[in-house]
């Protein structure tokens, strides 16, 4: 049975769902304990519309969306602050439309961080949570050549998203399972591809990431990097390979219920699948389905893929490849909603 390192997720990631009012309006987030986020991801559910990206490193107010390679904009419409228990959104129609439904998922770093000089670069900034292993990283490249920079997480990362704020490029990601030598792009539908520029063939350590020489992540911009370790019973990077049954698609042991699961296939082109357990009540159970490199409105299509939640893991399903062809590669990032078995040895009641 796998115990966890962390017994109450919800101090580290929620999600929210919540209604536009056109006006401003403070989310509050649902969890029975406070959570101040430092990474805010926000999209609409009902209305074509970007995703819209905020961290506390880079302020409130400045957007950046997983769909488009563009740079980082200022907004004052937008979301507006980071709060004690939730944040604060202006009248924009990507983020606050009235009556249009939106999802927020949200993470818990460490505040606005402090420079880190671990690396070959100093890091602008960099907002580090240990325990939940996540941390934010504000950068300006260094132009021609590859570089270091310390991530502050102190184990191995499992995953590092990273995007240029006045460079117009691609989410060049990190994936554990695909390894240094090859990178997918968040913003993009492409398989994965073999790229030594982008990290430079080196995988991460405890204390580093590299980059390498493409304007992608280093050059004489500015860029961010959301970074990721596995914590035991809260977070899982990994792979699996589909096996096209519909009613019983892979099982994939992720040692928690998953609240988030964000899942890639690498052998051909398709969209990221974005999947968390709020929508899935909220709407027919496990079918709501958005995609990261994608302005397109929720599906809830019962026949396309879905992400079938349990408490030690998920299956995915449904009859569209984009989560479960036969014999297809994906990656998945997961987050938890409530872990297998808390600290003390005690199952949690899950499905």
């Amino acid at each position: 049975m796998a115990y966890t390192t962390i017994d109450n997720p919800e101090l580290y990631f929620q999600v929210k769902l919540y209604t536009g009012n056109g006006s401003t309006q403070s989310i509050t987030l649902d969890g029975d304990e406070n959570m101040q986020p430092d990474f805010v991801w926000i999209k609409a559910r009902d209305q074509t519309d970007e995703h819209c990206l905020f961290d506390t490193l880079r302020g409130a107010t400045e957007v950046i969306s997983s769909d488009a390679t563009t740079t980082e904009t200022t907004d004052a419409d937008t979301l507006t602050s980071f709060d004690s228990d939730g944040f604060a959104l202006g009248d924009d129609d990507k983020v606050n439309n009235n009556t249009v439904a939106y999802v927020a998922w949200n993470w818990k770093a460490n505040g606005s961080g402090s420079s880190n000089t671990a690396g070959s670069i100093n890091t602008t900034a960099t907002s580090a949570n240990t325990t939940a292993g996540i941390s934010i990283v504000t950068y300006t490249g260094d132009e021609g050549s590859s570089a270091t920079l310390g991530h502050g997480l102190g184990a191995v990362p499992k995953m590092i998203i990273t995007k240029g704020r006045t460079y117009a490029s691609s989410w060049a990601t990190y994936h554990a399972s695909l390894g240094a030598t090859k990178v997918m792009y968040l913003s993009e539908t492409d398989a994965v591809a073999d790229n030594d520029a982008i990290w430079n063939d080196a995988e991460p350590t405890s204390t580093l990431f590299t980059v390498g020489s493409s304007n992608q992540v280093n050059d004489a911009y500015n860029y961010v990097a959301y970074v990721f370790a596995e914590k035991q019973g809260f977070s899982k990077f990994g792979s699996y390979t589909g096996n096209g049954d519909n009613a019983d698609g892979t099982f994939v042991y992720t040692g928690f219920k998953p609240s988030f699961v964000l899942v890639k296939k690498t052998n051909q082109t398709d969209d990221w699948t974005l999947s968390d357990h709020k929508r899935d009540v909220d709407v027919s159970p496990n079918f709501a389905r958005l995609a990261a490199n994608t302005t397109a409105v929720e599906s809830t299509n019962t026949i396309w893929a879905r992400i079938n939640k349990f408490s030690n893991g998920f299956r995915p399903g449904g009859t569209d490849s984009v989560t479960n062809e036969s014999g297809s590669t994906y990656i998945y990032m997961a987050f938890a909603e409530a872990p297998f078995v808390n600290s003390n040895g005690v199952p949690c009641n899950a499905r």
